[in-house]
């Protein structure tokens, strides 16, 4: 940049062009009036001075206000936000060099706060990284690992140091494809399998990087094998003293009986030795069926594909409910590749479930109805019941609200679901009148259109 092009030097030639015609002005009128060479001569020098005074004065402001301005940024920039602009403390309004001071002073006041609180959420991301109890590595767009944490160091020590080191290198070269979240099937050096790989993309520095997340499994399997054992013992403890309480009862008031003199027996001690051996029959009974029962949910064979039609086969299991009306509402024509003979036994338990609550409200009927949407079929069971009383314990085994009931059913019917790909739910009434819907959901994989099938 040359001299005449900088701000200053045509801020300086732009005053010394303002005042030229005022300097011209004066000396023709000194020329013309009747002064002494002397006279002339120093007042020339003075105008000429002060001309030239005027303009340094300003040159020197202008610089001076613009190389604090230019310090001021420059600190910022370097993230130094200790320096300040002088501001007038009086209230007289702002000039406008008082005005970019202001500015800049809240404009460093804004991004201390912003870095103090950068600085406060690092610190808290870094205590996480290091604190939790997952893997996190992040890759760049080669697959370099350019971030890990404590539980990855773990998870892959006596590897070396993991940074700038390539997934391949480490083991991890299926973390950076394939389909996510998903279950990893490997052993690590610092821990065995199963994983849960989750995975994400995002930018640093304008690269594109990848996060990638491994979650042992192990833990919370175990946590939930735990709870399943402590709810069936609970279940299982309850139904077995149940039955066992009055055997017990009864057997020990017979052989306080039978203890006696013959003499001493009561008179009706025959009937209460067949009465009581009926009652401990029939609670015998009642344990055996309950045990059968839980051998039978714990046994569900994996099921046989076959052409099933979604007409027929909702047709067929309504007709056996006899005890209420079971509408079978038209629906699209479609089969499934599935278990019949298990696809009935989940209507079967749906549908009688339906009646029950039906009866237990005096009036209504069932409704079956489906439909396919983006190839996934959606069987619906609706009742005019009274509606889910109680929903946490739903799918929990031998859980009952009926005198008569197994536990069994709904557990059943939503491991069915489950092996053929799908899903059961309970949800109150899309439609706002009382009763409950159970919908059967069965994937995309499953179902074919009717002309296909045949």
């Amino acid at each position: 940049m040359s001299w005449t092009q900088r701000h200053e030097v045509r801020v300086v030639l732009l005053v010394l062009a303002a005042g030229a015609p005022a300097l011209v002005v004066a000396l023709t009128l000194l020329t013309l009036d009747e002064h002494s060479p002397k006279v002339r001569w120093t007042l020339a020098s003075l105008s000429l001075a002060a001309w030239l005074g005027g303009a340094a004065a300003l040159y020197a402001r202008v610089t001076r206000s613009l190389h604090l301005v230019s310090a001021l940024l420059a600190a910022l920039r370097e993230e130094d936000f200790s320096l300040r602009g002088r501001v007038p403390r009086d209230d007289g309004g702002d000039d406008a060099l008082t005005g970019v001071m202001r500015e800049i002073n809240g404009l460093a006041d804004t991004l201390r706060e912003q870095r103090l609180g950068a600085f406060e959420a690092d610190a808290l991301l870094r205590t996480v990284m290091t604190e939790i109890d997952v893997a996190v590595l992040a890759f760049d767009a080669q697959g370099t690992v350019r971030l890990a944490n404590r539980s990855a160091e773990r998870l892959l020590s006596g590897r070396g140091g993991l940074l700038g080191r390539a997934a391949g290198a480490l083991g991890l070269a299926a973390c950076l494809e394939g389909q996510v979240p998903r279950t990893l099937m490997t052993v690590f050096p610092g821990g065995a399998e199963p994983w849960e790989l989750r995975r994400s993309q995002f930018r640093q520095r304008g690269l594109p990087h990848t996060l990638v997340v491994l979650t042992d499994l192990r833990r919370a399997l175990r946590e939930e094998e735990r709870l399943a054992w402590q709810r069936l013992v609970r279940v299982l403890g309850h139904e077995i003293n149940n039955s066992l309480a009055p055997i017990r009862s009864i057997a020990e008031h017979l052989r306080e009986q039978l203890a006696r003199p013959p003499g001493e027996r009561a008179s009706d001690l025959e009937d209460d030795l067949t009465g009581g051996l009926e009652v401990i029959a029939r609670r015998s009974a009642s344990l055996t069926r309950f045990l059968a029962a839980y051998a039978r949910l714990a046994r569900l064979p994996p099921p046989t594909f076959a052409t099933v039609e979604v007409a027929a086969w909702a047709g067929r299991v309504a007709a056996l409910e006899r005890r209420v009306r079971v509408i079978v509402e038209p629906g699209p024509d479609a089969a499934l590749q599935a278990d019949g003979d298990q696809l009935d036994q989940l209507l079967i338990n749906l549908v009688r479930n339906a009646a029950d609550a039906v009866l237990q409200a005096g009036a209504g009927e069932v409704r079956v109805r489906w439909r396919v949407d983006a190839g996934q079929l959606a069987l619906v069971v609706v009742d005019d019941g009274h509606g889910l009383a109680e929903t946490a314990n739903l799918f929990v085994p031998f859980f009952t609200t009926k005198p008569d009931g197994s536990g069994i059913g709904l557990v059943l019917a939503r491991q069915i679901a489950e092996a053929h790909g799908g899903a059961l739910a309970l949800t109150p009434r899309s439609d706002g009148r009382r009763g409950c819907e159970a919908c059967v959901t069965i994937g995309a994989s499953a179902v074919r259109p009717l002309s296909q099938s045949a």
